[in-house]
């Protein structure tokens, strides 16, 4: 899996002692979750929602990363807990964007500033081109192109209605992502753990791009797999970050007021 391979590395080749590096605060909002480490990293990621089916008083969870029990709490504990649901994957994949925005910023990696990865992408005609996630820019953008778009999406009510010819449901993602010339997949994937799926469908020659404000990872794991640019994100008012996340910030907003698109590209 990417994540726990990323997590990995940074324990390992990047030297990253986790055991010491605690969670400082935390914002979880509609869209995003916010997270500050206790050497002054912070990430972001979207904020995934756990059912809420009825709960019988006995099986109310206090235990540990619930309310109160969050900060504090240790990266090394965090990634070996066994407890498995939508919030700790938002946190998990939020505290990974943190540690990783410093190795990102050495210049070990090939960066283009102010950059969308769909302006790096040729879109010349007669390719076919699947998006995953419905990037509304993304869509009107390619639209207009003479390209074959498929957009994986869940909900097709997500579609502006002239968009709508685009929607494919996302569980029969193994039919467009195979043929594929260009596939631009939304960071989300990391954090609901379907990337790796994704990733093994592609064909050989396809240019590959996840993007997005979960998305900025350390991008070895991700190149591996194939992906060719990855679309993340600078913060360059750290301090407005969980002003935005809780005030029920989206992407859009974090790149109005304390955050910058880059583009990490594979060597």
């Amino acid at each position: 899996m990417i994540v726990e391979r990323t997590y990995e590395l940074l324990s390992t080749v990047y030297n990253k002692e986790f055991n010491d590096l605690l969670i400082d605060d935390i914002r979880i909002g509609l869209f995003l979750t916010a997270v500050k480490l206790s050497d002054g990293s912070i990430g972001t990621a979207s904020s995934l929602e756990d059912d809420h089916p009825f709960c019988r008083k006995e099986e109310r969870d206090f235990g540990e990363f619930t309310p109160l029990k969050i900060k504090g709490r240790s990266i090394k504990h965090l990634f070996e807990s066994s407890k498995d649901s939508k919030l700790m994957s938002s946190l998990r994949m939020a505290s990974l964007n943190a540690i990783s925005a410093s190795i990102i910023s050495s210049g070990k990696f090939k960066i283009v500033e102010n950059a969308d990865p769909v302006d790096l992408l040729d879109l010349g005609e007669g390719k076919i081109i699947t998006v995953v996630g419905a990037f509304q820019s993304y869509i009107r953008k390619i639209a207009q192109t003479r390209n074959r778009l498929y957009v994986l999406e869940l909900n097709e009510n997500a579609f502006q209605p002239e968009h709508k010819k685009f929607f494919v449901p996302s569980s029969d993602y193994r039919k467009t992502i195979s043929v594929s010339d260009v596939v631009i997949i939304t960071g989300q994937t990391l954090v609901n753990n379907t990337i790796d799926g994704l990733l093994d469908e592609i064909k050989d020659g396809s240019t590959v791009v996840v993007t997005g404000p979960s998305g900025s990872v350390l991008p070895d794991v991700l190149f591996e797999k194939g992906v060719s640019i990855i679309g993340a994100t600078r913060l360059i008012k750290p301090e407005l970050v969980f002003e935005v996340v809780g005030q029920a910030g989206m992407a859009y907003h974090m790149f109005e007021y304390c955050a910058r698109k880059i583009c990490i590209l594979k060597g």
